[in-house]
């Protein structure tokens, strides 16, 4: 058989793949819980971009199969085998500052903007597309291949869950929605909420802290903090203060003075869970500002532990949850969720990403302890256990195989804090689609996909498909 230029086939469909993308990511296909209905589990949003996917798949003569609106697939092929490739068509929230429409999908500079572009609807519709190719070149294959696509990834899974319990497993397969070349080990995911228990507050200080609140999501470093602080003396003098700290960081930020109440707001910069140290957590810093001056004592604890515990501590230390090994590397921490209302319960919520080996459960003992002294509790919300493929495994010789040929590069193998559906798979790896060197822009403002780098992904993608299905 003569041989595929899979990058020509490609470009073939290049006007019609960036106008799927361009539509795809128009969609606000992001959690609305509170608008739920029974035909559409997670928001109209999410449905809508999972129904535009099935039914392009529909138009195209793929089998296609729609589960309650909370997954789907696109199948190809026969054969007692079958390999998956494992999407999602869910976004996290724009959060602000974006210099671009965040659901226009805008094409500037050869860069296609918006919310989802490269998290993950470009590498989405660049599986969709090599299938296609697949498929349209007729390719003699013996297996089953999915395009399995699910809609709830940048929460709680509950759409693979739901898809698994009704589905059979892949015998294996990649997710599309991390880095190339092949990422084999990916840490653990534990979320925490740290409860602070409720206070009288007695207004015998300098300043009462009234409330503060940060954070969307536990997944991304909060970007935006805000509290309102009550003061029995002069207004001014907090308000100096803050405004010296604000350019003493480097922060935008803002103060607004109500009778003796002042409301402080500060700006950060989101980053993904997987990699905190990338952002500036507004909490922490609005946090810490407040833990050095003269608050009620009901407050102090929760803001002392902020500074204590948390500022510039990526690594978990003072938590006592530092750990690294040879396979993935240190376990990290993401402060991400606060609230604190004086007289009601307050709640901290963390985010680790831990190594293959991390002992667990020994460990949650050391962080029950190291909060106690503030007066938290440790509450393990979620666990996803870690996941490793052995480099030997034919899956990770195949796609090393591939990607060399497609790019002339070595195949090396990577470990990664994040979480991708691959670790949902019997045997999967992350394969994609950020390349090495490229900045990773997901859940950031002005998140945005390189058009070559995409059509690129496709190729190598419609290779893989070939090789694990033929």
């Amino acid at each position: 058989m003569e041989r595929i230029n899979w990058m020509e086939e490609v470009l073939k469909r290049k006007d019609d793949f960036l106008k799927d993308l361009q539509s795809l990511v128009r969609i606000k296909s992001v959690l609305d819980e509170e608008n739920r209905t029974e035909d559409a589990p997670f928001g109209e949003g999410i449905k809508e971009a999972l129904l535009f996917l099935l039914n392009k798949g529909k138009e195209d003569g793929f089998e296609v199969k729609n589960l309650d609106n909370i997954a789907g697939h696109i199948e190809y092929g026969k054969g007692d085998e079958l390999i998956g490739v494992l999407c999602h068509v869910d976004v996290v929230p724009e959060g602000d500052g974006w210099d671009f429409d965040p659901y226009g999908a805008e094409i500037h500079d050869g860069k296609l903007y918006g919310r989802g572009s490269i998290d993950d609807k470009g590498p989405t519709i660049a599986s969709y597309y090599a299938l296609k190719i697949v498929k349209e070149l007729g390719l003699d294959i013996s297996k089953r291949v999915r395009l399995i696509i699910g809609t709830d990834e940048e929460s709680d899974w509950r759409c693979v869950d739901h898809y698994f319990a009704h589905e059979e497993m892949p015998d294996r397969g990649f997710a599309p929605d991390a880095d190339f070349p092949i990422i084999h080990a990916e840490k653990g995911i534990a979320s925490f909420d740290l409860i602070y228990p409720k206070k009288q507050t007695v207004n015998s200080s300098t300043y009462r802290v009234v409330n503060f609140s940060s954070g969307r999501r536990y997944n991304m470093v909060p970007d935006y903090a805000e509290a309102t602080v009550e003061a029995s003396t002069d207004t001014e003098v907090l308000a100096g203060e803050f405004k010296a700290y604000l350019e003493q960081q480097g922060l935008n930020g803002e103060v607004k003075i109500e009778g003796n109440y002042l409301h402080l707001s500060l700006e950060g910069i989101s980053a993904h869970a997987m990699e905190p140290e990338k952002g500036k957590n507004a909490a922490l810093l609005l946090g810490s500002f407040l833990a050095d001056k003269e608050i009620d004592e009901a407050s102090k604890p929760y803001f002392s532990f902020i500074k204590e515990s948390l500022l510039n501590d990526t690594r978990a230390k003072a938590l006592d949850m530092s750990y690294e090994d040879n396979v993935s590397g240190d376990l990290t921490v993401n402060a991400a969720i606060f609230a604190y209302k004086a007289g009601e319960e307050g709640k901290i919520g963390l985010n680790f990403r831990y190594p293959v080996t991390f002992p667990m459960e020994t460990k949650k003992l050391a962080l029950e302890e190291s909060v106690r002294p503030y007066g938290f509790k440790a509450e393990m919300l979620s666990d996803s256990k870690p996941h490793y493929v052995d480099e030997k495994d034919p899956l990770i010789q195949t796609l090393q195989k591939v990607y060399t040929e497609q790019t002339g590069q070595e195949a090396k193998l990577l470990a990664i804090g994040g979480g991708t559906y691959a670790r949902s798979l019997k045997s999967g790896v992350a394969f994609g689609a950020v390349f090495p060197g490229k900045p990773d822009v997901a859940h950031q403002k002005n998140e945005y996909v390189e058009i070559d780098d995409i059509l690129k992904a496709c190729a190598i993608y419609a290779q893989a498909i070939y090789e694990l299905a033929k």
